[in-house]
């Protein structure tokens, strides 16, 4: 299946910034030289990130209202990703500014409400649906036994080819540590999971049962055997989940950029900071 393009929700450490009355004198720190005012924070943050605030809050609650991300979805799309990312994915959360999983689920939310809207307009064919189905290869599950060079692979090649026991040859000659512990086993492999290209491309070519020459990688050399391949589901029972992904596909800036504008007119958005009334486009003063 294709990968999941999700899209970059607004700055997290705006989502709490909330509007305070003007004139607030409220302190929120207290010192011996004075005192910090909700009006003195609320401006320093209006005028750092102002627009960005608002954009983020109004676009939030503005979506929440016309798209509803049940948990089930959610959980589908969070379990997606993990499959793609591999161990990769705490990593990858880390790297991306998220303090732990909750936190990206609720970032998700708001991406996954603005790939709802933008999907609104959006029209596929019956013809780009079986074409898109066509090209589906379901996920297989594979094992592999990793070496440094090329000599060492076809002498694994031959061992194999000899009747050979993967595990017990897993055991003695891979350098995977993770999958020689399992007998080299894999796992259950999708076609876009976040592995070597080249890894991919030769396990996905075999049929069940077979075992391959030596693929050369980033890693070394792996001899990949295929011991299954998921039953593809009918072109009538993934259409529906095929037309949300393929619509998913032609989600670009433009797209985008036209759905959101088009939920902020239908919102009826006012901007009553003056100083912010330039925020959206479509935004006047009253």
């Amino acid at each position: 299946m294709k990968k999941w393009l999700v899209p970059v929700a607004l700055t997290a450490s705006l989502i709490g910034l909330t509007a305070c009355s003007s004139g607030d004198s409220e302190a929120v720190v207290e010192t011996k030289s004075g005192n910090i005012t909700k009006e003195e924070l609320y401006t320093v943050l209006k005028d750092s990130y102002g627009e960005q605030a608002v954009q983020q809050l109004v676009y939030q609650k503005i979506l929440a209202k016309n798209y509803k991300i049940t948990d089930e979805e959610m959980d589908k799309r969070v379990d997606e990703i993990k499959a793609q990312l591999g161990d990769q994915f705490e990593t990858a959360l880390t790297s991306y500014g998220y303090k732990d999983e909750a936190d990206f689920r609720s970032k998700m939310e708001i991406a996954l409400m603005q790939e709802k809207a933008a999907i609104k307009d959006i029209k596929v064919t019956e013809d780009e649906l079986k074409e898109y189905y066509d090209n589906i290869q379901p996920e297989i599950q594979a094992r592999h036994i990793l070496v440094e060079d090329e000599a060492t692979a076809k002498e694994v090649k031959q061992k194999l080819d000899a009747g050979g026991d993967f595990a017990e040859i897993s055991n003695e000659y891979s350098t995977d540590e993770a999958a020689k512990a399992q007998g080299g086993d894999l796992g259950w492999i999708a076609s876009d999971a976040n592995m070597d290209a080249d890894f991919l491309a030769a396990a996905f070519a075999l049929e069940k049962g077979q075992i391959s020459d030596p693929v050369k990688t980033q890693f070394g050399y792996h001899i990949i055997e295929v011991t299954d391949i998921k039953e593809k589901e009918s072109f009538e029972d993934m259409k529906k989940d095929l037309e949300y992904e393929l619509k998913v596909s032609k989600i670009d800036n433009e797209t985008m950029e036209k759905a959101l504008q088009r939920e902020l007119k239908d919102a009826g958005v006012k901007v009553k900071d003056k100083d912010l009334k330039d925020t959206f486009d479509t935004s006047s003063e009253e």
